[in-house]
């Protein structure tokens, strides 16, 4: 009987160990199969976080047990690398199964986060959007502080000089949309978004008409500036340059109502006869050629229409109010069109 029971205990002890590690794995599954709730669809994972401190969380909010924080510890001692969490902002939805959040932690897959500095916005206004970015550290203190970020080639034209830092830095950020991480510098998306802004002015400044009368990239991009804030139909863009060029060709002044509205400090919404007589520097009604800077940040289109416009014998040119414009050869056709789209007389009677 002794001899027979000998010759069945490997088998006997071959079954034990298979019936233990089937339980093991059916126990474990169930475990990591669990569900965990997340109250945010961001869930900040700080640096010496573990599994342990996790799971002792999970288990203070009924999620798991203290048996399945028990199982989980003999688990990550066969997977090692499951415990091997990364830092860092997840987005996550309401529920995941604990595995699949282990899994998560664990690929370093985080959150994007993004911001977009929009054309025709000054400086000043995107400065502001950037600081109220959620996640994101802020280390550029004001506008000012910018200006160590700023790495401008001195062949590319000078810089304006008004006294005013934010004036100064107009124009020399990309409109464009910048994905961050958590735990990112605002100084990054700054300069990353100043390093574009150098790129495309390059770019077209190459590509301009030989016939262009500006001097240098600067001078490019305070047009193109002008151009953005003048006309948000596309479309008209290539037109509405050829109207500036032309003024420039003939020593006119520019006279366009953004550049005025930019050098008020104490804008109503509604220009003024008194506005327009202001000798701020920025007033092209009362001053010839560009103003000191640009005005505003500038798409790749302004840029575009700036270094290659229309050819036409147009100098004038008004706003219809539906986003058009109508252009004029000469001061009598702009009085004109002037006198039916802003002054509401129609003259055909």
């Amino acid at each position: 009987m002794l001899k027979r029971l000998l010759n069945w205990l490997p088998f006997l002890l071959v079954l034990i160990i298979v019936l233990l590690w089937s339980g093991w794995q059916q126990l474990s599954s169930h475990t990591l199969n669990k569900t965990v709730q997340f109250t945010d669809n961001l869930y900040e994972l700080k640096a010496g976080t573990s599994v342990r401190s996790l799971c002792r969380s999970w288990q203070q909010a009924q999620h798991l047990t203290a048996l399945d924080c028990q199982v989980l510890k003999l688990y990550l001692k066969q997977h090692p690398v499951m415990g091997q969490l990364q830092q860092g902002v997840y987005r996550v939805p309401q529920t995941l199964a604990l595995n699949e959040a282990l899994s998560l932690f664990q690929s370093g897959k985080v959150a994007q986060f993004s911001v977009t500095l929009i054309e025709g916005e000054t400086l000043a206004q995107s400065w502001q959007r950037v600081a109220e970015l959620p996640y994101l550290q802020q280390d550029v203190s004001d506008v000012n502080a910018l200006a160590v970020l700023i790495s401008w080639p001195e062949e590319w034209g000078k810089l304006a000089v008004t006294g005013r830092v934010e004036q100064e830095l107009e124009g020399l950020f990309y409109p464009d949309t910048y994905f961050y991480t958590a735990n990112s510098k605002a100084s990054d998306i700054w300069r990353r978004a100043h390093v574009v802004l150098k790129t495309e002015l390059e770019r077209y400044w190459q590509q301009r008409q030989p016939t262009l009368p500006l001097q240098s990239p600067y001078e490019l991009l305070i047009m193109a500036s002008i151009i953005e804030k003048e006309s948000g139909l596309q479309s008209e863009r290539a037109l509405v340059s050829s109207v500036f060029m032309n003024r420039i060709h003939k020593n006119m002044r520019l006279q366009t109502d953004p550049t005025v509205i930019y050098g008020l400090t104490d804008y109503s919404g509604r220009i003024t006869r008194a506005n327009l007589r202001d000798p701020h520097a920025y007033n092209t009604y009362r001053h010839h050629g560009l103003p000191p800077g640009p005005i505003s940040l500038v798409s790749r289109s302004a840029l575009i229409a700036a270094a290659q416009p229309d050819v036409s014998d147009y100098y004038y040119f008004v706003s219809r109010g539906d986003g058009s414009h109508v252009f004029s050869q000469s001061l009598e056709q702009h009085n004109a069109a002037v006198r039916k789209y802003i002054l509401g007389q129609n003259n055909d009677n």
